[in-house]
């Protein structure tokens, strides 16, 4: 059952628990297969397919990785058939209330294609980190429009300002961070190997 607190269901997580449970059902595993496959508890697991909870950023990309997807794609794979239009105000948004970070898809969602483009917010003080990325070698621009970031690559870390621009390719752990006073805003674009 969802906490009366939380904020009402759009139906997105409904749509994206039974996404989840059909790419498990897809590979046959049991829940406990995937917990030991992705380091994601069962309950959690049980509880997100069920749309009781809706999974963080970091449970998200633990799930793209063992399914060997982006996050706009998984997003876009509970969303309306492909159109090459979207509109601002039809933008998926996708928050993840922990952490302070909110997603908004900007590019028309396809799974067809390689590259997209997604804002992200994060409040001051946000703090999330990946384990790993939901694509080994994924290629990332990462855009300050606002604010100023912290981000990890591996072992390395980059202070962004306003108008800075960092390319990456992920293979490994990133931390995106949001430590001053004002929270940050940023373009992200993604390229699928």
């Amino acid at each position: 059952m969802r906490d009366p607190q939380d904020p009402p269901d759009t139906g997105l997580d409904t749509r994206l628990g039974a996404r989840l449970a059909a790419l498990r059902t897809q590979h046959g595993w049991s829940l406990g297969e995937l917990a030991e496959r992705s380091g994601v508890s069962r309950s959690t697991l049980s509880r997100a397919e069920r749309a009781e909870i809706s999974p963080t950023a970091a449970v998200l990309n633990r799930l793209c990785h063992v399914y060997g997807r982006t996050m706009s794609q998984l997003l876009s794979e509970v969303e309306a058939g492909p159109e090459p239009l979207v509109r601002a105000a039809d933008q998926q948004i996708w928050q993840d209330p922990g952490s302070g970070f909110v997603r908004r898809a900007v590019s028309p969602p396809h799974t067809g294609l390689r590259g997209e483009l997604v804002e992200g917010r994060l409040a001051p003080g946000a703090d999330v980190a990946y384990d790993r990325p939901p694509v080994t070698g994924l290629e990332q621009h990462l855009w300050v429009l606002d604010g100023a970031l912290e981000v990890t690559v591996g072992e390395q870390a980059h202070h962004l300002g306003t108008g800075d621009c960092l390319r990456m390719r992920v293979f490994g752990p990133t931390r995106f961070r949001c430590g001053g006073a004002v929270g940050a805003r940023y373009v992200l674009a993604v390229v699928r190997p």
